[in-house]
């Protein structure tokens, strides 16, 4: 099982191997936690490998990825409710177990990111995996509903695969015209972009919405888009189901 122990053992190891301080060492063995500060990897930009969607509970499978058949990747855990098998074996222990793990360390008075930052560094949790049981945990303490952050919004996400290079999405984005092929009259403004890797826009005027691309092969690019900061559920509500159908959109028109 994963333990603070064996992740102890594991960095210790690393520094008999390099010759590292203990920080250096746990630097290079802590897995990236997205829009965590000071934990590798964890730049708002950077999305962890999330699990496949069989791994979700029936009922996750469809609200998590929009509707994607199995196999396609999870966008974010804020959404995904997986199954306690698959945390257990992608963590090294059960819901319960985390929980009980969580509440003898006081994690109901903790922000999310000092939660998941302690699963990773401590517990060495991956990425994905350390955010997702911090939200089930905070779902489960009544501190977040499904789809809620710990601010009070919300945020939904659409994933997609297009048979097209992830520069061509990038394009599909960034591009005015492009853009308004799939996505017309959109309050969209580009803030960043990474071509082939990323994209970050305003929308209505604030930071919202992030797209993430991962290239699977030369010809075929996974888009997971996450659109944050909306004020209620029925908002969210409205989001999901207007990306869910935008990004089938944008599939169709690429792959044509």
């Amino acid at each position: 099982m994963t333990s603070n122990k064996s992740f102890k053992g594991r960095v210790r190891a690393r520094m008999a191997k390099t010759g590292e301080s203990y920080t250096a060492a746990r630097r290079h063995l802590v897995p990236g936690v997205p829009g965590v500060p000071g934990v590798p990897g964890g730049d708002a930009g950077d999305v962890p490998a999330a699990p496949d969607a069989g791994e979700l509970t029936p009922s996750a499978q469809e609200a998590a990825v929009g509707g994607e058949a199995a196999g396609e990747p999870v966008a974010s855990p804020h959404e995904a409710t997986v199954s306690d098998d698959a945390m257990a074996a992608r963590t090294g222990r059960s819901r319960d177990d985390w929980f009980a793990l969580l509440d003898a360390w006081g994690a109901a008075g903790c922000p999310h990111g000092e939660i998941a930052r302690w699963l990773a560094e401590e517990h060495g949790v991956a990425g994905w995996w350390a955010q997702s049981v911090t939200v089930a945990y905070e779902q489960a303490r009544g501190l977040r509903v499904p789809g809620q952050r710990r601010g009070g919004d919300f945020s939904v996400g659409a994933s997609k695969t297009i048979a097209v290079p992830a520069e061509r999405v990038t394009e599909a984005f960034t591009d005015d015209g492009l853009r308004a092929g799939w996505l017309p009259d959109a309050p969209f403004e580009v803030r960043t972009a990474r071509p082939g890797r990323s994209v970050t826009a305003d929308w209505e005027g604030r930071a919202a919405v992030s797209v993430h691309l991962a290239a699977l092969d030369p010809g075929r690019t996974r888009v997971s888009l996450q659109h944050g900061k909306l004020p209620d559920a029925a908002s969210a509500a409205a989001m999901k189901a207007y990306w869910r159908e935008r990004v089938a959109v944008l599939k169709r028109i690429l792959e044509a």
